[in-house]
């Protein structure tokens, strides 16, 4: 998977995001991820800082393993080898919702670079939901939707049962299939979509289910296990018992 974010300046410094938009469920787990660079002359034992942050206090950037909002919620991962950091967000709320930056320093005064614009993180009540329309008599269309405002490089990932089988936001697949269908937006670690899925083979139960005399009452109840929940139509066969 390419990045979608590339902020370098001319002299060297630079910070790639891997995406532009992250959208969560309140409660779930957030993961951003970005590479960073720096002038060839620059030893990577002279980084002494790198975090993440949101707000700015008398001017600086308040790293968010230092506020109270974000206390024992958040972990910060570097890999000075690979100039690759990882952040972590667990049981996000919607006060979460902000845009991220990552900065990093050295041990010389006025070395330091900030990634802007930063991600976007948008925390809501619902996540993500697969939006079902029948095309004709064979094809149903699938289209992932979220509750968040994202931008048109948001990137989606369908499963097939739990396999991934296509990106895009939206997937075309039989009227007659039972498979289950979900959907991901990259950046949202744990969230996916409700499945989706066709209706298994029905079943049918009489209610009461005793010995009837005719012209007693009966209830008969059609079931079967489908989301979108399905529709049921009762036929009677003619004939004689």
């Amino acid at each position: 998977m390419c990045c979608v974010t590339v902020i370098q300046s001319q002299d060297g410094w630079g910070v790639n995001y891997d995406q532009t938009d992250v959208c969560a469920a309140k409660g779930s787990i957030v993961f951003i991820t970005c590479d960073y660079t720096y002038p060839p002359g620059i030893d990577p034992s002279d980084i002494m800082d790198r975090f993440w942050f949101t707000k700015e206090k008398d001017g600086e950037p308040v790293d968010l393993k230092t506020d109270s909002e974000y206390s024992d919620r958040v972990r910060h991962t570097c890999y000075s080898d690979w100039k690759r950091c990882y952040l972590t967000i667990t049981d996000v709320r919607e006060s979460d919702s902000a845009e991220y930056k990552f900065r990093f320093r050295t041990n010389k005064p006025g070395e330091k670079y900030t990634g802007s614009p930063g991600v976007t993180l948008s925390v809501t009540d619902s996540g993500l939901q697969v939006q079902v329309r029948r095309l004709n008599s064979t094809w149903l269309e699938l289209t992932c939707h979220s509750s968040c405002v994202l931008s048109d490089r948001a990137e989606y990932y369908w499963y097939k049962n739990e396999e991934i089988i296509k990106t895009g936001s939206s997937l075309l697949v039989s009227s007659g299939s039972t498979d289950r269908y979900s959907c991901y937006l990259r950046g949202s670690w744990d969230q996916r979509s409700p499945a989706v899925y066709g209706p298994q083979r029905p079943s049918v139960s009489v209610s009461p289910s005793a010995e009837m005399l005719e012209g007693d009452s009966v209830t008969l109840t059609c079931s079967t296990d489908a989301n979108p929940a399905a529709s049921y139509t009762w036929y009677k066969e003619e004939g004689t018992s």
